[in-house]
């Protein structure tokens, strides 16, 4: 089959009963009780442990996961995925140490594994993307949890749910 899909199991290792899914599906729940292997078989997808996109999110590309949730540290199924289409061309994001774009702003165009070090902001409360896709994480050097941003405008992260959080690193989504 061509196309990008996760393929999902009910249980690890790719037992049980599998859905095919080839583009967003806000609740897993409506095809299977629940998933925990997936096989990704080209693209990139983000995956979900709430329905409608939400909760803790988890990038995963083209290869196996047979037991994911040991793997990633994930402490439920997933319950929801979005294909995350693949950009060429510039990469440009705007980044923000408060809400509603207030206060310092640096663009980023590349990978930032520590806006501290990089820009000595303590803070990243909101953002503007504008061009390409690309995963937020809590911690530097791309650890922690992680957000998933598409083109488009980000006033506060808190009001999305995830207040709490402190991005503190950047990566663009590449073919690779």
């Amino acid at each position: 089959m061509s196309g990008c899909y996760p393929l999902t199991s009910t249980d690890r290792n790719f037992q049980g009963r599998s859905y095919e899914c080839m583009s967003d599906c806000s609740d897993m729940s409506n095809y299977l009780s629940r998933c925990h292997s997936c096989r990704v078989e080209s693209g990139c997808f983000m995956v979900y442990d709430r329905p409608n996109f939400m909760g803790n999110q988890y990038f995963m590309r083209r290869g196996e996961y047979a037991d994911y949730m040991s793997m990633m540290g994930m402490r439920d199924c997933i319950r929801s995925c979005r294909m995350i289409p693949m950009h060429r061309g510039q990469f440009r994001m705007r980044i923000y140490e408060r809400e509603n774009f207030g206060g310092q702003m640096y663009e980023l165009m590349d990978d930032c594994d520590n806006i501290m070090d990089r820009y000595r902001m303590s803070d990243c409360m909101s953002c503007h993307v504008m061009d390409g896709h690309w995963l937020m994480y809590e911690q530097p050097h791309y650890r922690g949890r992680m957000m998933y941003l598409r083109p488009g405008e980000y006033r506060s992260f808190r009001d999305m749910g995830m207040g709490g959080m402190r991005f503190m690193s950047m990566r663009r989504i590449m073919d690779m």
